[in-house]
């Protein structure tokens, strides 16, 4: 890809690239050009690894580990109310998170196996499902990382830009190319484009991070709304199966829906056109201020006409044909748990797990039933569950028991369903409340006092304002905050945002001024809700349409 060395495009001194604002503007921006985040890999292997982690510089430690998928542990015992009073280095323990990079999800037994004895090895036994399909460790040692890279490596994993200003792990439909009534499958352009932009120099210096989807899921399972670039499977008017192109989606203290660029992208243009969009967000991606340098600011600048402009005049150079615009959800669900026929009349059996947290020998146990049960292909998904592809009918009751007896549900309630929660306290520096336990206590008490709930509801407990686990999209969505209880106390608690909702009619949750819980109180708060839903709806409503129009008394 070109870049143009000069324009007469609006939004200058916001250190764009593309308008020759090439000086560092902050010091994440000074971090990268004094050296790339790729070349930390190098110096882990050849230095860290032999130091330990007092040997680390800290511009690697605190900012280039990220490009290998490490960030530095939360020190345990540092309560939620210090957050945002100490240094990152009074915050942070010796031993990191590591994100292994799973595209899309798929994972052979193998592969699953392998993540699991890491994490059960080097890890305490810990890790977490992530809602973008991604498996966290804890407890990693710096000594230990040449090691685990190793293993990873040798079942053709990585942990390479994971994290960072980079193109994150890209999503798919855990179902691509068994659903039967999917658009088209979109695993092969992913690979493509992993195979060849994944650790390149090219995108290694984006803005910040730059979050994909791919996908011809018909319930849009990867949530392409709220993505920086997503493909959405669609057919044209010919009957043509390719993508719909949708850019500019994003959470966090300014969450923005993703808008459609207009454009009808064949397969054999994805991985182009994803180069092209990248590299607008790389040029003219906003470098000054860090909470501004995302693509969605850049969206709401420019349009979507004017993106359309840019990248195929400067870009592509070359013309889009219009495109239709893709069908809305074929399910409310997105999630893919239970059992799905797929195409060759086996079937996919998802289940849920504890709001992403697992173990690394239920891993191993995970991968071993994907062997006896199926042909050993295993699936993570964007709501933190997981799927076993390829049971044949007589096997799935078994596997469904199997799966049972590590409390991993198939069948699971309405609220186990549909509650995620992020990493929390307990390991992240951002936190301010704890959130794995909570979100499992919460739904497990849900269960017990509204025990005939059916209607889909989710949950989403989040331990700060980043929005790692999508709080205003959810039904009831917690944003984790210090609060005043009944004695005037700080303690942990939530800011409560409620009827979040995702495809057609699209919307933020509500918020009311002032209006929080503490952590205590989530469960009655919920209940309370819930109870005036079920006796306010109307035939067919659902919770967050319910919200919409639902009086404030009726939600605090």
């Amino acid at each position: 890809m070109t870049t143009p060395r000069t324009s007469n495009r609006p939004q200058r001194g916001q250190g764009q690239w593309a308008l020759g604002y090439r000086e560092p503007l902050n010091p994440n921006e000074r971090m990268k050009k004094d050296s790339d985040g790729l070349d930390v890999r190098q110096r882990i292997l050849d230095i860290y690894a032999h130091t330990g982690f007092g040997g680390i510089d800290p511009s690697d430690l605190r900012g280039r580990m990220r490009w290998m998928g490490l960030y530095t542990q939360r020190a345990q015992g540092i309560p939620g109310g210090k957050t945002a009073v100490l240094e990152p280095e009074e915050l942070e323990d010796s031993y990191f998170m590591m994100r292994v990079r799973t595209d899309g999800g798929a994972l052979t037994s193998a592969q699953l196996r392998t993540i699991g004895g890491i994490s059960t090895e080097f890890g305490r036994d810990v890790a977490d499902v992530t809602d973008r399909q991604n498996i966290q460790y804890h407890w990693i040692r710096i000594e230990d990382v040449p090691e685990i890279w190793r293993r990873l490596e040798a079942v053709g994993l990585t942990t390479t830009e994971a994290c960072g200003d980079t193109p994150r792990g890209m999503l798919n439909c855990p179902l691509a190319g068994v659903l039967e009534d999917e658009v088209l499958d979109a695993s092969d352009v992913m690979a493509e484009t992993v195979a060849k932009y994944v650790g390149s120099p090219e995108f290694s210096n984006l803005p910040r991070k730059w979050k994909t989807s791919m996908s011809g899921c018909v319930d849009h399972c990867t949530e392409p709304e709220i993505d920086d670039v997503s493909f959405v499977g669609v057919r044209n008017a010919d009957g043509e199966a390719g993508y719909d192109l949708w850019v500019g989606g994003g959470l966090s203290t300014n969450p923005m829906f993703a808008k459609r660029i207009g454009v009808f992208v064949r397969p054999d243009q994805v991985t182009d056109v994803w180069a092209a969009c990248t590299s607008i967000f790389r040029d003219y991606g906003y470098r000054r201020q860090r909470n501004r340098a995302r693509i969605k600011f850049l969206m709401a600048d420019w349009g979507p006409e004017k993106f359309r402009q840019v990248l195929q005049d400067e870009y592509l150079h070359a013309q889009l044909p219009d495109g239709p615009a893709a069908a809305p959800p074929k399910h409310e669900s997105r999630d893919h748990v239970g059992v799905a026929r797929q195409k060759d009349g086996t079937n996919a059996v998802g289940f849920a797990l504890r709001t992403g947290r697992i173990s690394g020998s239920l891993l191993t146990r995970i991968a071993d039933l994907a062997d006896e049960h199926g042909q050993g292909r295993t699936r993570t998904t964007t709501q933190q569950k997981m799927v076993i592809l390829d049971v044949p009918d007589e096997r799935v009751e078994d596997l469904v028991a199997a799966l049972a007896e590590h409390d991993l549900l198939v069948r699971p309630s309405a609220f186990r369903r549909g509650t995620m929660a992020c990493t929390g306290l307990e390991f992240c520096k951002l936190a301010i409340v704890e959130t794995k336990q909570h979100a499992q206590d919460l739904y497990a008490e849900l269960e017990k006092r509204l025990p005939d709930f059916d209607e889909p509801i989710g949950i989403n407990v989040n331990g700060c304002p980043n929005s790692c686990a999508r709080f205003q999209t959810a039904d009831i969505g917690f944003k984790g905050s210090m609060v005043r209880d009944d004695s005037g106390e700080m303690v942990e608690g939530f800011q409560v945002h409620l009827g979040g909702h995702l495809g057609t009619e699209a919307a933020f949750g509500r918020k009311f001024r002032g209006h929080k819980v503490t952590k205590a109180e989530t469960a009655d708060y919920c209940e309370r809700v819930l109870r005036g839903y079920l006796e306010r709806r109307e035939p067919g409503e659902r919770f967050a349409a319910y919200v919409a129009r639902a009086e404030e008394s009726w939600l605090l």
